[in-house]
């Protein structure tokens, strides 16, 4: 009996959104509990930082423009090629997109759309080849949000590629079961990420108070993300798949 089910010693796994925010803290983390780990970002510069304070050895980086979904299949080929086989993968990588719906233009939508959501996709169809998966132990973690759950104000085209991760969850689960790949996705609150500032820059004092005011146990981190990501990759919930985890300091409770 494993008495540290945490324990990732051995596991290798891809972290998309890995130069700041919840992506890297869930680098630092699977790094910390043994993992080789290999960070993806479009920052060059952050990513080079984040991989630089990444414990232990054996990790990597790859800078690649999630936009480019058509370009995953042969990007995750050469992953495993240099990198070796997967254990499971964590799409972080993500764009806001705060507009009303009056000025939120299409153009804006599938952006948002490609690189929350199909990249996500495209990712997990190449994940479960034998090629780059390492054939156990198998899991994949998409960061959704609340915002796929609860309705708000200017968040339509968000919570439409968010409210598609938590569906593609569920119907992913079913079908990658038999292979023994665990599919799971984590819905945060609002979190202090460099993401969640430049939305705030946006807010009026008022409405600031106002969002952190819907969180009984205030704003997150970036680490409470992450605790939950390790989790859901890890053996202590080897029997929990189709799954979204909900990680919002009591938001969706009122």
């Amino acid at each position: 009996m494993n008495l540290n089910p945490l324990d990732l010693d051995g596991r290798s796994y891809l972290v998309t959104g890995a130069a700041s925010g919840i992506g890297r803290a869930t680098a630092f983390l699977l790094a910390g509990l043994g993992a080789r780990v290999l960070c993806s970002d479009i920052d060059e510069g952050g990513l080079n930082e984040t991989k630089g304070r990444l414990e232990g050895s054996g990790h990597e980086r790859s800078v690649f423009d999630l936009r480019n979904a058509e370009g995953i299949d042969r990007w995750m080929d050469d992953i495993s090629s240099s990198f070796g086989r997967l254990h499971g993968l964590v799409h972080a990588g993500g764009v806001p997109c705060v507009s009303p719906v009056r000025t939120l233009c299409l153009d804006k939508v599938r952006e948002t759309l490609l690189v929350n959501t199909e990249s996500a996709f495209a990712m997990a169809r190449a994940f479960a080849g034998p090629r780059i998966y390492a054939g156990s132990q198998g899991s994949i973690v998409f960061v959704s949000s609340i915002m796929g759950r609860v309705g708000s104000p200017a968040s339509v085209g968000y919570s439409l590629s968010k409210g598609a991760i938590d569906a593609m969850t569920r119907s992913l689960a079913l079908e990658y079961a038999r292979k023994g790949i665990r599919v799971n996705a984590v819905a945060p609150g609002f979190v202090r990420t460099p993401m969640f500032e430049k939305t705030r820059e946006t807010w009026t004092k008022e409405q600031e108070e106002r969002v952190e005011g819907l969180h009984p146990l205030g704003l997150g981190r970036p680490e409470d993300i992450a605790n939950a990501i390790a989790f859901l990759l890890s053996d202590a919930s080897r029997w929990i798949t189709g799954t979204i985890l909900v990680v919002d300091g009591g938001y969706t409770a009122q």
